[in-house]
């Protein structure tokens, strides 16, 4: 199953969207009737907000990496079994003799065709 990243980082866009800076109509940062001191809470406020929502945007970048992560491993682990097989019937089909030579050949080609599918199937996965 391949880990689906850009609907995250899709999310991650939406978010920064919607970071609203309630500064004024025009989007200017001065309003006449604010004090100095309610202008800098204004301010400070929004920026906490940005910040709040930047550390969230990271956090789950950090645990898309962390799903990816977990998925190639799984991935890896398969390819490793598959290929320790297909070593395992080679080395049967090297030490074989000749009468068995070629019921072995047929074991390893489907080894071999089982490993070729499984990287196949694991580099479709993450593209």
């Amino acid at each position: 199953m391949r880990p689906n990243n850009a609907g995250c980082y899709r999310e991650f866009s939406q978010e920064a969207l919607n970071v609203n800076l309630n500064f004024g109509k025009d989007n200017s940062m001065t309003n006449q009737s604010e004090t100095k001191q309610a202008y800098q809470e204004k301010v400070k406020a929004q920026l906490d907000k940005l910040n709040a929502q930047i550390d969230e945007m990271k956090a789950k970048a950090e645990q898309a990496k962390a799903d990816a992560s977990i998925e190639y491993q799984s991935q890896l682990e398969e390819l490793y079994a598959k290929r320790d097989a297909a070593q395992a019937k080679f080395k049967e089909l090297q030490q074989a003799g000749e009468e068995a030579w070629s019921d072995l050949q047929a074991g390893f080609e489907r080894a071999w065709n089982e490993l070729s599918g499984a990287f196949e199937s694991a580099t479709a996965k993450f593209k």
